[in-house]
């Protein structure tokens, strides 16, 4: 399951919101993925965004979204929304422009399919990380982060993104559709020190509308993980590569059929 309408707002909060706020003025993003428009929605709340960019892949996912998800329908039609149908590694690297905030918005890391290089080191380090401002945040997606299903990948990209950048935040929240914890990691050059007063602050005074799942307090809760999953992020070796990288389990397989 890509995205539910009933608790979608939990996942695309989450993905957006904390960089966008964490930022001190935050005016270009670059979505990675997020062809059915959520993101690019949440973003477009910023009243200090200037331009969304938004590049994925698959033109036939964005055009269904585009005629079917009603609550996507002014974000798709937002002047500041820059739609890009191509490849987001290889859109990034040809581009010469920088942006305020990176977003991962993409499929897991999965055997045969399309992402796992857009969560490796070298991608991170060459590609990415040269297109962020000063001052800059890169956030992505990471995956299942329950009890039983963080290592599959989440704590993997967690300590890849740990190889390139200098401040590196996890943290985590359940989304009921899709019957687990998730996992999202967001990195800068620059220190994440907001308290959860600042952070309401921000929201009160960029965002348009109410949020329905962030506010400061419990963004500053969801980076604090339990035991077992600390542990594991402050254990982790594994660095995604090209030659050497972690796929969710009983997924991809189709191809090897």
């Amino acid at each position: 399951m890509q995205s539910a309408e009933v608790d979608e707002f939990i996942y695309h909060e989450c993905l957006i919101h904390p960089a966008l706020l964490f930022h001190s003025n935050p005016k270009t993003v670059f979505v990675m993925g997020g062809g059915e428009g959520s993101a690019a929605r949440e973003a477009l709340r910023h009243k200090s965004i200037e331009e969304v960019v938004m590049c994925d892949i698959d033109q036939e996912v964005v055009n269904f979204c585009r005629r079917f998800l009603t609550v996507n329908r002014d974000a798709f039609c937002n002047k500041k929304l820059n739609l890009v149908i191509n490849d987001a590694k290889a859109e990034l690297e040809k581009r010469n422009e920088k942006y305020d905030i990176i977003v991962g918005d993409l499929a897991d890391p999965v055997e045969g399919g399309p992402c796992y290089q857009l969560y490796t080191k070298s991608f991170y380090e060459k590609i990415l990380k040269p297109k962020l401002n000063e001052n800059g945040i890169f956030v992505t997606q990471a995956g299942p982060a329950g009890i039983f299903t963080h290592k599959e990948v989440f704590s993997s990209i967690y300590n890849t993104i740990r190889q390139v950048f200098k401040y590196v935040l996890a943290y985590t929240a359940h989304v009921p559709s899709f019957a687990d914890t998730w996992g999202w990691v967001m990195a800068s050059d620059q220190p994440f020190s907001i308290a959860a007063e600042e952070i309401d602050r921000r929201i009160a005074k960029r965002v348009d509308g109410e949020l329905l799942y962030i506010n400061g307090a419990s963004f500053l809760s969801s980076a604090t993980m339990n035991k077992t999953v600390y542990l594991s992020l402050l254990n982790e070796t594994h660095v995604y590569t090209e030659e050497d990288a972690r796929f969710i389990p009983g997924h991809g397989l189709a191809n090897r059929l």
